[in-house]
């Protein structure tokens, strides 16, 4: 059944996103260009005022679900830590149209970027496919580099979901309870490749954060763009005790399993790794 969401205008939106860009830089989860947003709006959104130049593209993925909507996506080469300044020179709106392979790209004159995040399909591929199974009216995406996390993707022994699932979520009572299903790693794929793509998908539907191994994370949710950054905060925390623990010699002890339990017991919070 679709889930009751908040229902935002654009400029709310715009600054939702200005928000979570800055966050994402705040924890230095977005180097430089690194990084990019995008949000899924199931209902009509007035775009003229705001993005009233406009252009026809190719969508790099068909998505039928998303017909007659609109996402809103950063641009490539735009800096996250800058669009709360101005979210106009670094997003664009993809008003889909009824073929779900083609759409209306609607920008600012403001605008300072050639094209969207290379990252785009892999996007839209999750909105697509969330909408198609689940009928969301609303989801925000986001791709970073949270620096422990990734680091830890760099070491053999952390690369399985099992792993690392095992080693981060054992470090704060918060990070079972916010994310109860962990997070789903994948190997390294080529940047921006169908592969990723297309993996990323079916780790999504399992968990609202996956590992793009030596590379970063995309998160998502239903509620808003900051909670999907809360998402990516609480998984780049759990990283950043793990490697303090490494750098340490393997000190601490952590949330012994028994501990775990009782946490998702409180709290009502099913997971496969209590």
């Amino acid at each position: 059944m679709p889930n009751s969401t908040p229902r935002p205008d654009l400029d709310d939106l715009l600054a939702d996103m200005g928000a979570a860009g800055s966050r994402i830089s705040d924890i230095d989860a977005s180097e430089a260009a690194a990084g990019n947003l995008s949000v899924f709006v199931g209902r009509e959104l007035d775009l003229a005022d705001r993005f009233p130049c406009t252009e026809e593209i190719a969508l790099p993925v068909c998505a039928p679900a998303l017909a007659g909507r609109t996402v809103l996506v950063t641009g490539s080469g735009r800096r996250l830590r800058d669009l709360a300044q101005d979210p106009l020179a670094g997003i664009g709106a993809v008003h889909i149209h009824p073929d779900g392979g083609s759409a209306t790209l609607r920008t600012s004159p403001r605008r300072r970027f050639s094209g969207l995040t290379s990252e785009f399909n892999s996007h839209l591929a999750v909105h697509q496919d969330q909408v198609a199974r689940r009928g969301i009216t609303f989801q925000a995406v986001i791709h970073a580099q949270p620096p422990h996390l990734t680091y830890l993707s760099h070491i053999p022994a952390y690369r399985s979901t099992q792993a690392l699932n095992s080693r981060i979520l054992r470090w704060e009572p918060e990070t079972m309870i916010s994310l109860p299903q962990g997070v789903g790693v994948l190997d390294f794929m080529v940047p921006g490749s169908a592969q990723l793509m297309s993996a990323n998908v079916e780790q999504l539907r399992h968990a609202h954060v996956v590992l793009w191994s030596k590379h970063g994370v995309m998160a998502r949710s239903d509620v808003s763009v900051m909670h999907a950054v809360d998402r990516v905060e609480y998984v780049e925390t759990g990283a950043r005790y793990e490697y303090m623990d490494l750098v340490a010699g393997r000190r601490a002890e952590g949330l012994t399993p028994e501990e775990i339990k009782h946490v998702t017991t409180a709290f009502a919070v099913s997971s496969p790794w209590a």
